[in-house]
Parts: structure tokens; C-alpha cells; sequence
């Protein structure tokens, strides 16, 4: 009986060898390798703009939404970001200017980001305190600057962005 089932071991054993040599793997059958990769995968193919997060560079990104809604940025548009950042943010200029870029890159056309703003802000609201989520609301209305000249993709940023904050401030006070 040992005999039979040693046997069978190394049959399978052998088996294996030659499907190896073949170019046939197994190892794509084990789920938690096919899971790993799956989300390896996601992460590599994802956007991301929905892996930010730190405070400093999801608001960014919104503030520079909201100036580039329309679709254009004027010079005195990316002055004000510029000085914003560096006031608000207490950055350099070449920081503030750095992360005038990456926020440029990471928006890309926009649409993402106007459609998706509860998604974008899911991994850095845990990350934002009561009142930063209160200044960072002022911050994006500031770099919007007048909202009368705005267009309605503007507004519906700003309102989306509210709406997010407001609902984790609802249920902090809980």
C-alpha cells in the first residue's frame, strides 16, 4: 500500500516536470496568486487620481479643477493657484510650482475627476481633519475666484466637493 502511494507521488510529481518543460504552469490555478495579481494589476491600469492620499494634493487637484473647468487657465489663473499654494500651503515657489504640475498631469482633461469627486476623495478623507476640510472648501471657492464667471462644471465641482465633506462631518458628529 506505501509502496502504491509513493508511487502515485512521483507519477504526479513527474507529471508536473514534464508539463513545466512544456510551458504549461499550474501555478495560475492557485486563487490567492489570482487574486494578488488581479490587484497588482488594478493598481498598474488604474487612474490616479484615486490612489491620492494626502489632504494637500487631492485639494490641489480640486482647486486646479475648478480654474480649468472651462477648459482654460489664464496667466492670472495660474498666478493665483501659484500663490495660493504657496500661501496656503506653506511651499516654495519651485514646491508650489512642482505641485502645479503633478496636479496638471494627474487631471489630465477632467472628466474623472467632475464625475467621480466621492471616489477621488475615498482614500484622503480619513486623512483630513474638521477644519481642514472646512479651509480647503474655502480654498477651492477662492481659486475659483468669482463663481459668476465660472461655468456650471465649476459649480457642480465645488458642489460635489461640499457634499463629500459635508457627509463625513455628519457622521463625525454622530
Amino acid at each position: 500500500m506505501i509502496l502504491a502511494v509513493l508511487g502515485a507521488i512521483v507519477a504526479i510529481l513527474i507529471l508536473l516536470n514534464r508539463l513545466a518543460d512544456a510551458g504549461i504552469d499550474l501555478g495560475g490555478l492557485n486563487p490567492f496568486l489570482w487574486r494578488r495579481r488581479k490587484n497588482w494589476k488594478d493598481k498598474l491600469e488604474g487612474n490616479p487620481i484615486y490612489q491620492i492620499d494626502s489632504p494637500m494634493d487631492v485639494v490641489a487637484l480640486y482647486m486646479l479643477a475648478v480654474v480649468k473647468a472651462d477648459g482654460d487657465m489664464t496667466k492670472e489663473d495660474k498666478t493665483n493657484l501659484l500663490q495660493l499654494f504657496s500661501s496656503e500651503f506653506n511651499l516654495s515657489d519651485k514646491e508650489a510650482s512642482s505641485l502645479l504640475i503633478s496636479s496638471s498631469h494627474l487631471l489630465g482633461n477632467g472628466e474623472e475627476a467632475q464625475d467621480n469627486v466621492a471616489k477621488v476623495f475615498e482614500k484622503s478623507l480619513p486623512n483630513f481633519t474638521e477644519s481642514q476640510m472646512k479651509s480647503s472648501q474655502e480654498l477651492i471657492r477662492k481659486a475659483a475666484g468669482d463663481l459668476e464667471q465660472r461655468p456650471v462644471v465649476a459649480h457642480k465641482i465645488i458642489y460635489n466637493v461640499e457634499k463629500a465633506f459635508n457627509s463625513v462631518i455628519k457622521t463625525q458628529n454622530w
